[in-house]
């Protein structure tokens, strides 16, 4: 399995880079993570499309599909077993996605019905994702 996480621009804020930096080390040892940053502007939807095209889409959308964690590790496991290798996760500028990028996803992921701000959005679905791989662990990390 392998991830590309696409986002609108790289992460300014200090939180927002040492919390990307942290889980994307801690995933390094379970599965291949890669990072790609389009450049922020008029043609950011276009770019995070073209990079992400022949993957299988994850936008992050308020819109999206509200799971619990241990739903979400299932939905990974299977997409281990019988779907997609290649999986992008795409998390959009600060203005949000347009319609045409929603379409464009093989799936609409909503991290909370809260509207988050981008950068925060990414480092929580990071943390998701590397509690998705304790829970396949068994790991204590995830506690009911």
């Amino acid at each position: 399995m392998r991830w590309r996480i696409v986002s609108a621009g790289k992460p300014k804020l200090d939180y927002a880079r040492l919390g990307v930096d942290f889980y994307l080390e801690r995933l390094r040892p379970f599965v291949r993570v890669e990072t790609l940053a389009v450049r922020a502007g008029p043609h950011a939807e276009e770019a995070l499309l073209a990079a992400s095209e022949g993957w299988f889409r994850i936008v992050l959308d308020e819109r999206g599909e509200l799971l619990r964690s241990r739903e979400l590790a299932r939905r990974i496991a299977d997409w281990e077993m019988s779907g997609p290798g290649r999986l992008a996760l795409i998390v959009g500028p600060a203005d949000g996605l347009s319609e045409a990028v929603r379409e464009a996803a093989d799936w609409l992921w909503s991290l909370s019905p809260l509207t988050l701000q981008h950068e925060l959005a990414m480092v929580v679905a990071l943390e998701q994702l590397y509690r998705v791989y304790m829970i396949k662990r068994g790991s204590a990390y995830h506690r009911e």
